[in-house]
Formats: structure tokens, sequence, C-alpha cells
């Protein structure tokens, strides 16, 4: 009889020392992962009346004919694209930039399987006429806020020129790196792209002074900017402004993730039958210096899957937007959404 229990408080031992290692080994390995995403999301609209903004075209019974059916559908669409970016779980950061307000994101982040990552919203009212703002999500359960707050952008020689706030956040995980997070929603190219090209040279100086500040602090600071410039790796506001070079360049401070891609012809915006690599995600070097946190692949990705396509009669593939003009094609958005993986 005492063979008998002796064996068996062996096989419980066992059992659960099984059961404790196989368990501390998954909490480990979920710590290890991160990923952050950036999305420009189309013109995502509530169905109210703002008397402090331009929200006109997309209130019921306009040229667009923007009612609840048509949001709900994008929300949920939004967050079947987001949801999906990574197969064994949900993004712990994600930018977002065309959203109207904090309302509609938090209404997001509660959609579908988005749901499941009990996000919390970081999100602020910018002087942008049509009332577009930048937001920033995260799930509280791997990212800790420490501090948040919008970088105004303002022309001195186009006092009226308004655009989007940089948003600034910081925060810490848990294996308690800190992180500096930019998310960014640059001028656009409307009316030329030489033309509107000063502007976001000046975005990116504004952006790249609030950079060497956290840099002036700390040498080794963890730096992530996401946005939609509206520019490409190549072109002066990115790689000559703010400094965001090819990965495996010596002595640069800022890496563009998306600058592999960009070579390759690929990209997150079709215009005119050719792809453009506008949304971008820049990297500080600690995140690829082979200690604490560090980029998996030492690129980023674009995003795509054939539901978020549309195809025209030639058979080209582009991202399936929402509207052209007051068209409703009820598609999720003109952008495709980026993203990268760090491993700790």
């Amino acid at each position: 009889m005492k063979k008998f229990f002796l064996a068996l408080l062996i096989v419980v031992l066992l059992v659960s020392i099984f059961v404790f290692t196989s368990s501390s080994k998954e909490k480990r390995e979920k710590r290890r992962n991160l990923t952050f995403a950036f999305y420009n999301v189309e013109n995502l609209f509530d169905t109210e009346d703002d008397p402090h903004k331009n929200d006109n075209e997309f209130l019921p019974g306009n040229d667009k004919n923007w009612n609840e059916e048509r949001y709900h559908k994008k929300l949920e669409d939004i967050s079947k694209v987001l949801s999906s970016i990574n197969e064994k779980e949900l993004p712990e950061v994600i930018g977002l930039c065309e959203v109207e307000n904090e309302k509609v994101v938090s209404e997001l982040v509660h959609t579908g399987k988005l749901a499941d990552g009990n996000y919390q919203v970081v999100h602020f009212d910018s002087p942008d006429v049509r009332g577009i703002d930048c937001a920033l999500v995260f799930r509280p359960d791997e990212f800790k806020l420490l501090d948040k707050k919008p970088f105004p952008v303002k022309f001195e020689d186009q006092p009226r020129h308004k655009t989007r706030d940089i948003l600034y956040v910081k925060g810490k995980t848990l294996d308690r790196e800190e992180f500096h997070i930019f998310v960014n929603h640059w001028p656009s190219r409307i009316g030329g792209d030489e033309e509107t090209e000063s502007n976001r040279v000046f975005v990116a100086a504004v952006l790249r002074g609030k950079i060497d500040s956290v840099l002036q602090t700390n040498p080794e600071a963890n730096i992530v900017v996401m946005g939609d410039m509206n520019d490409e790796p190549a072109n002066k506001s990115l790689s000559e402004t703010l400094g965001a070079k090819i990965p495996g360049t010596p002595g640069s401070e800022l890496i563009n993730l998306m600058y592999p891609d960009d070579i390759k012809e690929l990209g997150t915006y079709f215009y005119r039958n050719e792809w453009n690599m506008l949304d971008n995600l820049v990297v500080s070097k600690s995140l690829l210096d082979k200690k604490g946190f560090q980029c998996k692949a030492g690129k980023g990705f674009v995003f795509r899957q054939d539901w978020m396509e549309f195809k025209n009669s030639k058979g080209v593939a582009s991202p399936n937007r929402t509207y052209s003009g007051a068209n409703y094609y009820g598609g999720i958005s003109d952008h495709f959404p980026v993203y990268f993986q760090l491993q700790r």
C-alpha cells in the first residue's frame, strides 16, 4: 500500500511540474511577441452631426447616403481585417487614421473579434477641418499607458492650413520595456506631389524634433513611428528630413521597415495603375540591435487578403474602397494596413 501511494505521489508531482512548466512556457511565449499595426480606415464617420466639424458628407440624406447600416458594416469589416493580421492573437498595438472621433474608435474595438482584446483607446480631436483624426488602441494586458499627448502642426507661412496632430503615446510592456509611439497622418498630395511636398517635409521636421528630444534623454529608446505619410520611403520627407533609412544602413538612427517592400514595387495604396507605399512603419535602431525586443524578419509587411480586394475587368487587384466620390462600393478601405512583429 505504501508503494502504491508513493507511486501515486510521484505521478501527481510529475503532472504538476508538467502543467506548471507548460503554463509558464506559454506565458513566456506570449510575452515574447508583440504585433504593431497601422491602418488608414478611409473616413470612419458616425451618422451624427457634429456642429464643430465639416462632417456633412457623412450624414444621412446627403449625397453619400451614409447611414447606420453602412456604418456598422464598415465597423465589422475593419474589425475583421485587424483581427486577421495575426492568426495566433490580436495585435497588441494598433494605430489608426481617418477616424472622426473617440466614439467611432471605441465602437470599433467593441466590434467582432476585436472585442476580445479589451482595447483601450487614445484619441484627441485635431484641428483638421473635416474632423478626421489619428488614434491608437492597445491591449492593456500587454501594454501599460504611461503618457499621451497630441503634438500640433502649425504652418508658419500658412496659418489657415489645418492638418492632423501627431499623436504621441508612451507605454511599457509586461517585460518592462518602454516604447515611444508616434501616430501620423501627413498632408495629402492633392494639388500635385511636388507642389505639396513642402507641407510633408515640414511635418517630418516637427516629428524629427520630437524624436530627437526622446533620443537626447535615452539614445537607446524604443521608438515606433507609424502612419499614412502620403509619401513613400524614398521621398525627401521620410528619407532625408526624418532620416528613416533602408534596413541595414550603417549608422542610421531610424529605419523604415516598409522600404524592402517598396523596392519590390509593393504598396498600400493603388493610384493610376501604380502601387504607392504611403503607409510607413519606422523604428529606432534599438529594435534591430539584437537586445530586448527585436523586429522579426527585420522588416514590415503589407497585410492583404482576397476578401479585402477589388478586381477590375482586367483582373488587377486593389484595396476595396468604401466610396469613390459619392459612389458607394461597400468596401473596407482604400488602403491596406501595414504591420510588424517584435520578438523577445
